[in-house]
């Protein structure tokens, strides 16, 4: 239940084909450090908009799930044109939610985070392929610096 489907060191490296080799149609997607670092607040970076525009003019939907604030996450949907739930409650209830918004059946959609506990348990639960990335930053809080060594252990297993 904690290993991903696939490790990748950036969002970026999903590209319309990679998701159409796999059956991907939607992905639900963690914002900070999967999208932007932890806390940062400046303009969305134009690699992430492109990104995100040349997934949807693929047909991929996109929805952010993110356990960020409701109004960091509202800001950030409205940078990046698209649609999230914050305060989402992974592992256990955001996904589901996203899922629910997507219109998608769990095997058509990808989670995409940088956290085991949180992104990869919380899609394999729902039934999702598992896309852990590398996180975007270092800067993070400090029980998420704790999480992130046990994630190490796990994952070298």
């Amino acid at each position: 239940m904690l290993r991903p489907k696939a490790q990748l060191s950036s969002v970026l490296e999903i590209t319309p084909q990679w998701l159409q080799e796999r059956g991907i149609r939607g992905l639900l997607v963690d914002l900070d450090n999967t999208l932007v670092p932890y806390k940062f607040k400046g303009e969305a970076p134009e690699a992430i908009i492109a990104w995100v525009r040349g997934l949807e003019a693929a047909g991929v939907r996109v929805f952010l799930v993110s356990n960020a604030r409701r109004k960091r996450l509202k800001a950030w949907s409205a940078k990046l044109g698209v649609e999230g739930i914050g305060l989402a409650g992974k592992p256990w209830f955001g996904i589901r939610k996203g899922l629910k918004q997507l219109g998608l059946p769990a095997s058509q959609v990808a989670m995409v985070g940088d956290q085991v506990f949180t992104d990869v348990l919380g899609g394999n639960l729902a039934g999702a392929y598992t896309v852990l990335v590398t996180p975007v930053s270092d800067k993070e809080l400090g029980y998420t610096k704790l999480v992130r060594q046990l994630e190490r252990l796990i994952l070298k297993q």
